[in-house]
């Protein structure tokens, strides 16, 4: 078995001599690293944006050099090399260097997605090596991840403030057994080369393409959500995507959290109702807590008929509807009902928490008021904590 990593680089010369030294670092030896190095090609002539241009050279000449892991450079940077038209993004970025990879790898060979801003212990190749050698028919792994605190205090307050939202999603879908219960990070996914090429390799979107590659992939296969080995991606503002770590840190400073929010845990109890409800719906419609909302978004009101007409059975059926209320879906419907409720993201967190600790028996130690705002760093980080804590101990039980 190789290992592979697949690498997007744009504006990234400082980060690339740590992330270097991170992977030759590595205990596991045969890998090799597959950088794409780029940027839009009208961005030469964008006095904004050359500054990227320019990075992106001082990225090539670096890598470029010798170094102690093989790699191969994919250049759609240099002048006449960018990207053109739509297919630009850090999705068709990652896209290139997989596919790269895929054109060269074996089937029983990993595929590594990286990102440039993460740090990756000694031990990350060797223990994914693992993963796939103790349960080969795996279709991907959803690495588990933590941000550092970086010492900038409203950077800091930022990031952990994202970190409530995607570890409240996160245990919250555990707890309801859903099949897409992973975290989307670019940075923290490995794939089979076999899975790669079973759906078809990743699709590219200008960001979020990480989000929907899994779900690609949990449709056609489990994924592992657990590794003790976890990565640390950087906790930075970043622009450079649309969607992210990044664009949420920045938006966060702004005090802007409203595509963040901390959804209740009673949404994702109804949707767990209405899952519960896919066999029963094989035989008649009945209601479920999202039949208003899949009516709208499908625009039908019979949302299961065609789903009956082409399956023989009840188990087929329920596979049709997880297939059709997948994670794009959920999430949807969490966004849209969470408008509804009109209540903070603090009360959100204070409720979730206390739930938490009713469904797993894990004590979480509530602070007498949460905010977001006022709160001291340390107590909002041991919180955060506490939450990492509870979602690898989750993370376990479903390995």
């Amino acid at each position: 078995m190789k290992i592979f990593l697949a690498l997007p680089v744009m504006n990234e010369s400082s980060n690339l001599p740590d992330l270097i030294g991170c992977l030759e670092d590595q205990k596991f030896a045969d890998s090799k690293l597959f950088v794409c190095v780029n940027q839009p090609e009208a961005w030469w002539n964008d006095q904004e944006r050359k500054h990227i241009c320019e990075d992106n050279q001082k990225s090539l000449r670096l890598l470029n050099k010798h170094h102690a892991i093989p790699l191969e450079v994919l250049d759609r940077s240099s002048m006449g090399k960018g990207w053109r038209g739509k297919h630009h993004g850090v999705g068709w970025a990652r896209k290139i260097a997989m596919d790269a990879i895929n054109k060269v790898a074996e089937p029983e060979d990993l595929i590594v997605s990286i990102d440039a801003d993460t740090f990756y212990p000694p031990e990350y190749l060797e223990s994914l090596r693992k993963l796939f050698v103790d349960k080969p028919a795996k279709i991907a792994v959803s690495n588990p991840y933590y941000h550092k605190l970086s010492g900038d205090e409203d950077q800091d307050r930022a990031m952990l403030r994202y970190e409530f939202y995607m570890r409240n999603y996160a245990i919250n879908m555990m707890l309801i057994d859903s099949p897409y219960c992973f975290t989307a990070l670019g940075s923290a996914m490995t794939i089979p080369v076999w899975a790669y090429r079973k759906v078809g390799g990743i699709t590219p979107h200008k960001s979020g393409e990480d989000f929907y590659f899994l779900q690609k992939l949990r449709k056609s296969g489990e994924l592992m959500l657990y590794n003790g080995v976890k990565v640390y991606p950087s906790g930075r503002k970043s622009d450079r995507v649309f969607f992210g770590t990044g664009p949420a840190i920045i938006k966060g400073l702004q005090g802007e959290w409203d595509s963040y929010p901390i959804y209740h845990h009673k949404l994702f109890e109804d949707v767990g109702i209405t899952y519960a409800s896919f066999e029963r719906l094989f035989t008649k419609d009945i209601p479920t807590p999202m039949t208003g909302f899949l009516q709208a978004t499908f625009r039908k009101n019979a949302v299961w008929d065609d789903l009956r007409m082409n399956v023989s059975s009840a188990d087929k059926f329920v596979r049709a509807c997880i297939t059709k209320v997948d994670a794009l879906r959920i999430l949807q419907y969490l966004k849209m009902e969470q408008s509804q409720l009109k209540r903070s993201d603090e009360d959100c967190l204070t409720e979730n928490l206390k739930y938490f600790s009713k469904r797993t028996g894990f004590d979480i130690i509530l602070p007498s008021g949460i905010s977001f705002q006022k709160a001291e760093i340390q107590m909002l980080d041991e919180l955060r904590n506490d939450l990492m804590y509870l979602e690898s101990l989750l993370q376990q039980r479903l390995a």
